[in-house]
């Protein structure tokens, strides 16, 4: 499916709405007021505002903040987003009192203005789609750009139902990198191709393995899921991480991917997970030990594989990351990854943190914004925001 481009539409003297990710991390400050604590989604964001503005539009931004359980939350309110994107953007950002209502329309922006609507989740209707809301919502604008790649698994009302009341809709520029190198991956990508998986569950990636399976050269395996499959196999695990209710599932898996699987050939091991706690590498896992991350011998074997990659998905980590030092694998990977040369694309936090501390974040091709949005897509389910952009004629 094809999705229009920002740049297919005429912007000028129109009043643009743009659906974004402002769902930053907020904390108080010594003051007792909301601070973000990491700007890095505005930021995504810039390009396509920049190009809206620069093209003549009003622009129209929305976007949802946590959890405010369709309630208003002083808490969760987009004013510090407000105030940090007009500090990027180096002119006044307007935030709105609500994201709808009489207040609200006598805000509209003119060309080269910026209004910031309030939380979409203050209302119970952004996340089940409710029409009237979505048509509030689309009586603001004459145009609608998407992106929000990080919200695009979820049919609500500010990325799936406002498309059918809105006359010209498109993807933003971000959204657009993130089809391209996802889309690029998955869709007769270059050869070899090769995922990486991690991550503590193999019932969180189930899809993304079936999926996956079909489309890649190899499946690295690891992260504690890959205690599941070599419990699968018959091989010891210690007291590691199994999902003993999935080990049937595992066993199906390996049936079908057959050597196209890798999984660790060896395992830090620890007696407990503590900071300081003695570790050392196996082949095979004590009675009582913990595996909490790959061995050398994995590393090099999984190492090996990336060399010559022309395609390399990542999504997860290849330990417990957060508590070094059991983050070698997955800092080793990301460094391997970086220098194989191949399209590389990474989905997921841990992976993200991992690219940053091997310092290769230059070298990869694409960082996906969306933690969730980016797994359904590698499993293969269509994103409701993304399809109803491709639907609209």
């Amino acid at each position: 499916m094809s999705y229009p481009s920002i740049r297919d539409l005429d912007l000028k003297g129109k009043r643009v709405f743009i659906r974004v990710d402002f769902n930053v991390p907020l904390q108080k400050n010594d003051k007792g007021d909301m601070e973000i604590t990491s700007d890095k989604r505005i930021k995504a964001s810039l390009e396509t505002i920049r190009y809206a503005l620069d093209h003549g539009a009003g622009v129209i931004l929305a976007s949802h903040l946590g959890r405010p359980k369709g309630k208003p939350n002083p808490e969760m309110s987009l004013k510090p987003a407000a105030a940090r994107l007009a500090e990027l953007l180096g002119r006044p950002v307007q935030i709105a009192p609500d994201c709808c209502g009489r207040e609200v329309d006598a805000m509209k922006p003119l060309p080269g203005e910026v209004l910031l609507l309030e939380n979409l989740r203050f209302h119970g209707e952004e996340e089940k789609n409710d029409p009237e809301f979505a048509k509030k919502l689309a009586s603001l604008c004459d145009v609608y750009i998407n992106d929000a790649f990080g919200s695009a698994h979820r049919a609500h009302a500010s990325t799936e139902g406002i498309i059918r009341f809105v006359p010209a809709v498109a993807a933003g520029l971000l959204m657009e990198q993130e089809l391209k190198y996802l889309g690029m991956a998955t869709t007769n990508p270059a050869r070899p191709s090769i995922a990486i998986l991690g991550g503590a569950k193999v019932s969180d990636k189930i899809e993304v393995i079936e999926n996956l399976g079909k489309i890649v050269d190899r499946l690295l395996i690891g992260g504690a899921m890959a205690y599941t499959f070599l419990k699968a196999q018959g091989k010891p695990t210690g007291k590691s991480l199994v999902e003993d209710d999935k080990v049937e599932l595992a066993k199906e898996l390996l049936a079908k991917l057959g050597a196209k699987l890798m999984l660790p050939v060896d395992h830090v091991v620890v007696s407990e997970i503590a900071p300081g706690a003695p570790n050392e590498a196996v082949e095979t896992i004590p009675d009582g030990k913990i595996a909490v991350d790959i061995g050398p011998k994995t590393i090099d074997a999984y190492s090996k594989a990336l060399t010559g990659a022309k395609t390399i998905i990542w999504n997860g980590p290849m330990g417990i990351f957060e508590k070094p030092p059991f983050d070698k694998g997955t800092v080793a990977l990301a460094q391997a990854v970086a220098e194989s040369g191949a399209v590389s694309v990474v989905g997921g936090g841990d992976s993200e943190k991992a690219i940053k501390a091997a310092g290769v974040t230059s070298k990869i091709s694409h960082i996906s914004t969306g933690g969730g949005a980016s797994l359904e897509f590698l499993a293969g389910i269509q994103l409701p925001g993304v399809a109803a952009l491709g639907s609209k004629k």
